[in-house]
């Protein structure tokens, strides 16, 4: 079987007597678009920060490319590329120095730096506001900016934590088209987080995550057709309004 690059295996948290995650468990497959769909406080941030090691797993592993987060968090962590939901950017500084920056922070030598720094701003049709002070730039420009930085370092898996919130829909489906092109023309694998259900394509694996528990998870023709519905929002809000089972979909 090929090896997954993303692995989730009886991950719980809790926060105090809260259960933020209840034994998440699902596993996602190279070069694969992968949606993580649940509304707002049903765990998805956590398991963010859990993938992402802001926080230490409690209980249960998680395994990117066959790398344990917890036991072998370097080797991990440079295959894993971020981008968080909050603005991470230096306003005050130009794109290319934040981008610099970054670089240094995962060991790329300052000339490899530039060539892959402008390489990336091509990718992403930025390579005329290098030199801008980022505050200049409009929300859906920062936000490629930051994807830009995630792919410095050229990870496997990237993953988006609510990457659309706060933009207009044009921008969010700029964002989309992109992310969505990186893994059929580079093979790099997505983890996309989000509440919106209109983000998700009929040809993406799905995670349906509520209250901290994953309550279907597959492709998303086979979820909606095991929920018995036509659409996954109908899907979605049936599994969601009784969600005392778990719906399989390989």
């Amino acid at each position: 079987m090929t090896t997954p690059m993303l692995s989730v295996e009886a991950v719980s948290h809790s926060y105090g007597a809260r259960r933020a995650l209840d034994s998440v468990t699902f596993a996602v497959a190279p070069a694969t678009f992968a949606v993580l769909l649940g509304l707002n406080g049903a765990g998805k941030s956590t398991l963010f920060a859990l993938i992402t090691r802001l926080y230490a797993t409690q209980r249960g592993r998680i395994q990117i490319f066959d790398h344990d987060v917890e036991r072998a968090s370097g080797e991990a962590l440079r295959i894993l590329g971020v981008v968080f939901q909050s603005r991470t950017l230096d306003l005050d500084l130009s794109v290319m120095q934040n981008l610099m920056y970054h670089a240094a922070l995962h060991g790329i030598r300052k000339r490899e730096a530039k060539t892959r720094a402008d390489e990336v701003l091509a990718r992403i049709a930025l390579n005329d506001r290098a030199y801008d002070k980022v505050r200049s730039l409009s929300g859906g420009q920062m936000r490629r900016v930051e994807i830009a930085r995630a792919l410095l370092h050229r990870p496997r898996l990237l993953v988006l934590d609510e990457p659309t919130v706060g933009l207009d829909i044009n921008s969010r489906a700029d964002i989309l088209r992109y992310v969505r092109q990186l893994v059929a023309d580079h093979g790099i694998g997505v983890l996309w987080a989000t509440h919106l259900i209109d983000e998700v394509a009929d040809n993406d694996d799905v995670v349906v995550l509520h209250q901290g528990r994953v309550l279907a998870h597959g492709a998303v023709s086979r979820v909606v057709e095991g929920c018995g519905v036509t659409n996954v929002r109908d899907a979605f809000t049936r599994l969601t309004r009784s969600d005392h089972s778990t719906v399989e979909a390989g």
